[in-house]
């Protein structure tokens, strides 16, 4: 009784931790946990129902939008999602009794945090990757069935693609997984789920995206993007900080550091590996864990002919959830409640990071906004122009922006610069002076 007590404690020590470390991760950021594809969800949601770009899907824009209509603006209402997309986890968790104690390990490591704070699309479909897995699970042990099976799992794989494209490879992974496992009594339901999901994918395509943007996959669609070499050391490089359970960042400026982060990140690979061959994974397991590496080999072939991100944790993040679930309960059959120490030390980890790479959000956004409205670019739509997408500094004034005034577009023409509500660097620079993180 007393180690169940002391176990409840420590959750809730946790869960609030969590919580904490989420908020203080954005607002210790010179700019509040944002990148130039948080700038397009802003204005995305800031002026829909006009329809300015079809890069993503609708989901994470919409739900800024919702939360705009209790009077947040659509920088707060990003936070407000993420931290209510960790809570919901948790709630789900608890409520399901599916994995409760690994959500809280997992919602607790740093890169997750890092997510849960940032504005963009990865913390809205935590939560609905995990009711995926969820009702993936109940399907397996025979607690859906037929109908109610078939439109749930089709509809959790809807839902999905509509918050991320990358869905796509879970849907590939369902259709696959009941390939695999036909002859069982849910092979017919994954199957016929999936199909129905990539219906969904075609029309959303013709409907929606070539509706829009007919050139859409002409532009981002192109063979032989990098070489093999290269897109083999990203994987290792990416991998190795997304299962790192304390740094998720490498030092991009290379280093002795790199090795230490590469390292640790290795030996927990390694250490997964073998506790789920040492330890048979159980059939629910196995989806879990076979949903995870597969979204993570599509991640990295797609690399071949579309144009995306180099792999990294944030991108992982959906694929990489039900590996962590997984590990962290082999771990606790082993370890017990000293599991939860992995935790509280990643926790520990990202306050000292966070700390020493501070900025003041709050200062940075009280001076961006006395500047736009002497300007009178506070509520008009704006262009902000850099040379290269390589100017990450530069961006880094538009990203702040873009938190006051979402109507930001990013323009790489010179000749724009002519025009009132063009902003540059300089221009900003010069009557301003925006708090930076002391320690990149």
């Amino acid at each position: 009784m007393r180690r169940r007590l002391l176990e409840n404690q420590i959750r809730v020590f946790l869960v609030f931790a969590t919580l904490t470390a989420t908020a203080l991760r954005f607002l210790l950021n010179e700019k509040g946990r944002t990148n130039p594809d948080s700038i397009r969800f802003m204005r995305s949601a800031n002026v829909f129902p006009v329809i300015d770009n079809t890069v993503t899907p609708l989901g994470y824009p919409l739900s800024l939008k919702f939360f705009t209509l209790f009077g947040f603006d659509e920088f707060w209402a990003s936070k407000i999602l993420g931290i209510m997309a960790y809570l919901v986890l948790v709630w789900f968790a608890w409520k399901k009794k599916f994995y409760f104690k690994e959500i809280i390990l997992t919602g607790g490591l740093f890169s997750f945090v890092s997510i849960f704070s940032y504005t963009m699309s990865e913390a809205l479909i935590l939560p609905f990757v995990f009711v995926f897995l969820f009702v993936g699970r109940q399907i397996i042990i025979d607690q859906l069935k037929g109908l109610r099976a078939f439109v749930l799992l089709s509809l959790a794989l809807i839902i999905l693609y509509n918050i991320r494209y990358p869905a796509l490879f879970l849907i590939g992974g369902v259709l696959l997984f009941g390939l695999i496992n036909f002859r069982k009594h849910y092979g017919k339901i994954f199957i016929t789920s999936a199909f129905t999901a990539l219906v969904y994918v075609v029309l959303y395509k013709f409907l929606f995206i070539d509706y829009f943007n007919e050139k859409y996959i002409d532009t981002f669609l192109e063979i032989g993007l990098h070489p093999t070499s290269q897109l083999l050391t990203e994987l290792f490089q990416g991998l190795t900080t997304t299962f790192n359970p304390f740094v998720h960042i490498a030092d991009p400026g290379g280093g002795l550091i790199n090795y230490a982060i590469y390292g640790i990140g290795l030996f927990n690979i390694l250490l997964i590996v073998y506790l789920f061959v040492q330890q048979k994974l159980s059939e629910t397991e196995f989806f879990l864990v076979f949903m995870g590496v597969f979204g993570i080999l599509c991640s990295f072939f797609i690399q071949y002919f579309y144009s995306v991100n180099a792999i990294d944790y944030r991108l992982m993040a959906p694929f990489s959830l039900p590996i962590w679930l997984v590990y962290f309960k082999k771990m606790y059959r082993i370890l017990g409640k000293f599991t939860y120490g992995l935790t509280i030390l990643s926790l520990l980890t990202g306050l000292i990071f966070t700390w020493l790479s501070r900025g003041n959000y709050l200062e940075n956004r009280k001076v961006i906004t006395t500047f736009l409205r002497a300007e009178k670019l506070d509520k008009v739509p704006l262009k902000f122009y850099v040379e290269s997408e390589e100017e990450l500094d530069k961006f880094k004034i538009a990203e702040l922006i873009s938190t006051v005034n979402p109507r930001v577009n990013i323009t790489f023409k010179p000749a724009d610069t002519l025009r009132k509500n063009t902003l540059t660097a300089y221009r900003v620079l010069r009557k301003i002076k925006i708090d930076k993180n002391q320690f990149q």
